[in-house]
Formats: C-alpha cells, sequence, structure tokens
C-alpha cells in the first residue's frame, strides 16, 4: 500500500502550519528588533522586515513543496511517521539557521545599508 499521499498532507500541514507560526512571532518581534537598530527610520524599519518575512515564507514553502519529488515510496505507517519527522525536522533546522543569519546580517550591516 502506498502511503505516500497521506504522508503529503501531513507533512504539509504540520510544515505550513510551523512556517507560519514562526514567520509571525518573529516578524512582531522583529520589528522591535530592526527599530532599535534604527531608531530614527521607522518606514524602513516596517520595510525591511516585510521584505524578512516574505522572502522567509517564499524560501521555506518552496523548500517544503520541492521536498516531496525526493520522497520515496512510503508502504507502512512505521515508514510514513519517520520520513514525516526526518523532513520536518530538516525544515526546523532551516528555519533556525537562517532566522540566525538574518540576525548576523541585520546587525553587521544595517548601519552600512542606512548610510
Amino acid at each position: 500500500m502506498n502511503l505516500n499521499i497521506t504522508g503529503y498532507l501531513i507533512y504539509l500541514s504540520i510544515t505550513i502550519f510551523i512556517i507560519f507560526r514562526v514567520g509571525k512571532i518573529c516578524y512582531k518581534n522583529g520589528n522591535i528588533y530592526v527599530r532599535e537598530l534604527i531608531p530614527d527610520h521607522i518606514e524602513i524599519c516596517q520595510k525591511i522586515n516585510q521584505v524578512l518575512l516574505l522572502a522567509y515564507y517564499l524560501l521555506n514553502s518552496g523548500y517544503c513543496a520541492m521536498t516531496l519529488v525526493s520522497w520515496q515510496k512510503i508502504t507502512s505507517s512505521t515508514q510514513l511517521i519517520e520520513t514525516i519527522g526526518i523532513k520536518t525536522a530538516i525544515i526546523i533546522f532551516i528555519i533556525s539557521i537562517l532566522h540566525y543569519l538574518n540576525i548576523i546580517i541585520l546587525t553587521k550591516y544595517i548601519q552600512k545599508l542606512i548610510k
């Protein structure tokens, strides 16, 4: 029995929920963080944060969709749970790496961009 379609639906449901939930949290807290970096330019802060959120959504949802192609045939419920767990863990790892890279890039280069 092929359980790939069931796996796709479960995987996409979980990862889309995680992506949108983390995106909202990072967007809300990112406004505060970017305002601290650029205190006199509130409009620029809003735009930077909106671009970061859009790029985050596009990159992560696109990666989720692209990983569906690489799935092997799933024949048991154990294999289904294992595959969903591994693929979801990879997405969470990528989200965390992107978050820290954004923080490093913003703190290092934001003052140079303003001048």
